[in-house]
């Protein structure tokens, strides 16, 4: 989802359902904060009616020329009918209009927020955990997700905690991109999970990666569903993961999330609301 690192933040999504990476295979095993990690960085969101500026940016840097991967949306900033704090979570909502008035429209028919802590917040290793709800209908794509600080993209290294497309409802997704492994070579490493109530009755879940020195793990509410691990031989391109990154909130239409004729302007505004946000690393 290069050419600028602000064009970095739309172009590393993956436009096309990614396969299974049969050189990790899925995994089920515990997960949950690390034993000994200690809390580093949150977002409760209990206060306030906007996004603390001290902790959250707007990304809005391809609204006039329109964002990657034919996603359909205007990330507005600073705009409550977009992004705002509200009963002790933030919610991102999606609209089906035209925001003409607005000095960068592109031209859009959908609004939206992206929010990320890039210049604000980073790190290298940890527990990352997002606790987030989301609505599904179809071209809707929430995304939870890490990219590196500088190294251009792939060559910086991107890890998707969770994404979610409109066209297959119900199910997540956790990738890792990298030089060697993207979606522009068809060689992403990423597996998928199957949530039987997530669309159905609009549960809070836990989207949760730990990542260190030799391996990035996925998982939801306490269970590892990928691993990917370190490849010693495969250098920097395989194993960009030990420099710092900043995390990414959004909620995109379109794209992967699914084909603009099939998409219903009637299925909206759709919602991603989050609980928190939490950080913890090794001490």
């Amino acid at each position: 989802m290069i050419r600028t690192l602000l064009a970095v933040c739309a172009v590393a999504l993956t436009p096309t359902l990614a396969v299974a990476d049969p050189g990790a295979p899925d995994i089920d095993e515990p997960g949950g904060v690390p034993q000994g990690y200690q809390l580093v960085w949150s977002d409760e969101f209990d206060h306030g009616r906007m996004p603390d500026a001290r902790k959250w940016a707007y990304d809005t840097s391809r609204n006039a020329e329109g964002w990657y991967n034919n996603e359909l949306q205007y990330y507005a900033a600073r705009r409550r009918e977009n992004v705002r704090v509200e009963n002790g979570a933030l919610v991102l909502e999606a609209r089906h209009e035209d925001l003409t008035r607005m000095r960068d429209y592109g031209g859009q028919h959908f609004s939206s927020g992206k929010l990320v802590t890039r210049g604000i917040a980073s790190w290298t290793y940890g527990f990352f955990e997002v606790r987030a709800r989301f609505t599904c209908a179809y071209g809707s794509w929430p995304a939870i997700w890490l990219l590196a600080n500088s190294g251009g993209w792939p060559d910086g290294g991107e890890i998707d905690i969770m994404e979610h497309v409109g066209r297959q409802p119900g199910v997540i997704h956790g990738t890792v991109h990298t030089a060697s492994y993207n979606h522009r070579d068809q060689t992403q490493r990423t597996a998928q999970k199957e949530i039987a109530d997530l669309c159905a009755d609009g549960q809070f879940h836990l989207y949760q990666t730990t990542w260190t020195r030799d391996r990035i793990t996925i998982g939801v509410d306490n269970r590892n569903y990928y691993q990917f691990s370190r490849d010693a031989e495969g250098g920097h391109g395989a194993w960009p993961f030990d420099a710092p990154e900043f995390l990414i909130l959004n909620l995109a239409i379109g794209g992967w999330g699914g084909d603009t004729d099939q998409i219903k302007p009637e299925d909206f505004p759709q919602r991603m609301e989050v609980d928190y946000v939490r950080v913890y690393q090794a001490p």
